[in-house]
């Protein structure tokens, strides 16, 4: 692999400007198609297959399409002292709903006082009117969300309290916002001052801006011939940009490298592909495998994110390899501080700072205190993850309409009233049936209102709304579900399902819990294998290993602490607090894994090379150390930033992502790698780089390119060992 990449590498120097112009090419192409192709996302999960999701499509054959679309509750209030039911309030409560059924693409606005089918709280306080729309929550347009903000602006002038609530009102997330300024600007700085020069900086920025600008384009484009998730492409976005900084920043280091030991701009620019890129390539190709592994799971959406991901990480490996040799061509000795760009400096010249020697000392010295305080550090942290607690139901931040809205649906009509259950009657005698239906689950625990059923207008199908004691979160609405299931036979050919976007939630929660422990072995798994291939070891990769799993305890339980227990919620903007989002731990294990292989890649990679050219164990420790903590801290601290920028200013869907990210990236590389790693290799002395006879039979991967060094100089490769 690594005469491959070096010749590809070569290739790209020498061809620089051809390169360089066929990808902004593809930039520009990709661009042209996100802007004329782009369709919407959806901002819903489901996963086909399930009771809930089956029922829905019953739901909207049935009932048309208004049954299963999206909704919005306006909820007024009476001023003080007063009744909503009062003669003056009555009539400027029915005023308002008239407006509300007349909003740009709504199917009807319910009047909260019909006496046929009244939702007004039992102090007559407050009541709801719930409009309907015919299309799923992403599909109302950003003007139809205006015009229910600017209706319920103007209802308030009537003296009433009224805010709104639904998941219509949800907009996705936009890409392009300060999230992602802010840590290209972090980015900028740090490489300024790892390079020690600007021109190197901009050029690793730019770069890596290329390679995520046509992974979210393509991402976007695709978007109008396939629907998909409003967070998929600002997850590659997130990625694609951290990850592009890392990977351009290991080889253009080397190149440094490289140029400081008086070899040509272009034998530089080879060498560092062959070298540096082998271990981007491999870094790269743990992270792939890992999002794409996300389809093993057999979530639709969540293979969707993981793929699109995955995409955008193949296209930073590629621009990695060939983009950024052929900009390191035109830059040149640029790529150095100005000082050091005529000195011509000797090839024993040690790399590293003496902060960086030294703690590598520090730590293999003191390598049992050095362990278990990382081991307890992360220990401590991680003990939030053991009350970890997901769901798909989003709570609104604090101050908004949403957020007002719920709050006074809770307090007036109870936590349940805002998460109705559906109970679908579907068959012969539906109607019939439907009505022992209701009766029978009016008795079950946790029902504070079982509806009369709804019959269809064919009278094949009806709807019994089922208002649970409790909120969609709560455990008793979850023993309630799934008692309904349990207890609620079909009877007579008529067949019984429980859906909702409250059932919904809690099926495809259960999935994502019960997928997680299996892609986290599967991860695992992967994790060892590729390790025990790269370091022909055993017990590096359980080291490797463990510190894996020490890092997404202690991401989950930071993340826990802080976003559903609140613990210094108001100084990240977290918005809401509350159980975690399903969907997050399964995508914070693949990303972080594929991360945190990257830094044992880089980082014991040097090691293990220290230790193969016959230096003691210890010493292959502090060497290895030395040349690569450097860089390491520097990607790391470009990651951290990256990801911690989505956290105050993102979307609400990010922010606890992009939380766990930032927090496990910092653990992992900071604790894990800088200080758990080394020691418990200094602890295992030769034995950590033993590898039983029967296993001698597994190929070598050369990540560090050691065959290019050790190949003798031939007349074609004397560009390579030019001085």
């Amino acid at each position: 692999m690594a005469t491959l990449l070096h010749r590809l590498g070569l290739a790209s120097v020498r061809h620089r400007l051809l390169v360089t112009i066929a990808w902004l090419v593809a930039l520009i192409a990709v661009g042209v198609g996100a802007g004329t192709l782009a369709g919407t996302t959806a901002n819903t999960f489901s996963i086909p297959g399930q009771e809930s999701t089956t029922a829905l499509s019953l739901m909207k054959e049935k009932f048309g399409d208004a049954s299963a679309g999206a909704t919005v509750q306006v909820v007024l209030e009476a001023p003080a002292g007063q009744k909503i039911t009062a003669p003056a309030n009555a009539a400027k409560v029915a005023q308002i709903v008239a407006t509300l059924g007349k909003l740009p693409g709504a199917v009807s606005a319910s009047n909260p006082l019909d006496p046929k089918a009244p939702s007004v709280s039992r102090d007559q306080v407050a009541a709801y009117s719930s409009i309907k729309y015919p299309v799923q929550p992403s599909e109302v347009t950003d003007e139809q969300r205006e015009a229910i903000t600017a209706a319920v602006e103007r209802a308030r002038a009537a003296g009433l309290t009224v805010e709104a609530r639904g998941e219509a009102l949800s907009n996705p997330a936009d890409i392009g916002g300060a999230s992602e300024i802010l840590g290209v600007v972090v980015a900028l700085i740090v490489l300024a001052l790892t390079y020690g020069s600007l021109v190197a900086a901009g050029m690793n920025l730019l770069t890596a801006i290329v390679g995520v600008g046509i992974g979210a384009a393509g991402i976007v484009t695709l978007s109008g011939f396939t629907e998909l998730q409003s967070t998929t492409p600002i997850l590659a976005v997130m990625l694609g940009l951290a990850v592009g900084i890392d990977y351009a920043l290991f080889i253009v280091t080397r190149f440094r490298h490289e140029l400081r030991h008086g070899r040509s701009v272009e034998a530089a620019a080879a060498m560092a592909v062959g070298t540096a890129g082998s271990a981007v390539v491999t870094a790269g190709l743990t992270v792939v495998i890992a999002l794409a592994g996300l389809s093993v799971v057999g979530i639709p959406f969540l293979s969707e994110m993981g793929i699109a991901a995955a995409a955008t990480i193949v296209i930073a490996v590629l621009v990695a390899i060939t983009l950024v040799p052929a900009i390191l061509g035109f830059i040149g000795l640029r790529a150095l501080p100005r000082k050091q760009r005529d000195v011509q400096l000797s090839a024993d010249i040690p790399d590293g700072r003496g902060f960086i020697k030294g703690w590598a000392r520090l730590v293999t010295e003191q390598r049992w205190l050095s362990l278990l305080a990382a081991v307890a550090a992360l220990a401590v942290i991680a003990i939030p993850f053991f009350s970890m607690k997901t769901t798909l139901a989003q709570r609104a931040a604090e101050g908004t309409t949403q957020a007002r809205a719920q709050a006074i649906i809770d307090s007036r009509f109870g936590p349940g009233v805002s998460s109705p259950l559906l109970v679908l009657v579907d068959g012969p005698n539906a109607v019939t049936h439907a009505t022992a239906v209701q009766k029978q689950v009016a008795k079950l625990p946790d029902v504070a209102l079982a509806l009369p059923a709804t019959p269809s207008q064919d009278q094949a199908a009806a709807l019994i709304t089922i208002i649970p004691a409790s909120g969609p979160e709560d455990q008793k609405t979850v023993d309630l579900v799934h008692a309904i299931r349990d207890q609620v036979a079909d009877a007579d050919g008529a067949a019984v399902y429980v859906t909702g976007n409250t059932a919904v939630s809690i099926d495809v929660s259960q999935k994502l819990n019960d997928a997680l422990p299996v892609y986290l072995a599967l991860v695992v798994g992967l994790a060892f294998v590729l390790l025990v291939l790269v370091f022909r070891s055993l017990l590096v990769p359980v080291v490797g290993v463990l510190g894996f799993l020490l890092t997404i305890g202690a991401a989950f339980g930071a993340t826990v602490a802080v976003f559903q227990w609140g613990w210094a919620a108001d100084a990240v903007n977290a918005g809401s607090t509350g159980p975690i989002l399903s969907l997050a731990p399964i995508i914070i294990v693949g990303i972080l894994f594929g991360l945190a292989m990257d830094y044992q890649v880089f980082l014991v990679s040097r090691m293990h090379e220290a230790h193969a050219h016959g230096a003691s164990p210890k010493d292959a420790v502090v060497t290895g150390f030395r040349q690569a903590a450097p860089v390491v801290i520097a990607a790391a601290t470009i990651m951290f930033a990256v990801f911690a920028a989505f956290v105050p200013e993102g979307n609400d869907t990010i922010k606890p992502i992009a939380f766990a990210l930032a927090v496990g990236i910092a653990f992992d590389a900071f604790i894990v790698r800088m200080i758990a790693v080394p020691a418990a290799l200094a602890l295992l002395g030769r034995s950590a780089w033993w590898l039983p006879s029967w296993l001698r039979w597994l190929p070598e991967l050369d990540v560090e390119g050691a065959a290019l060094e050790r190949r003798p100089t031939r007349p074609d490769s004397d560009l390579l060992h030019a001085h």
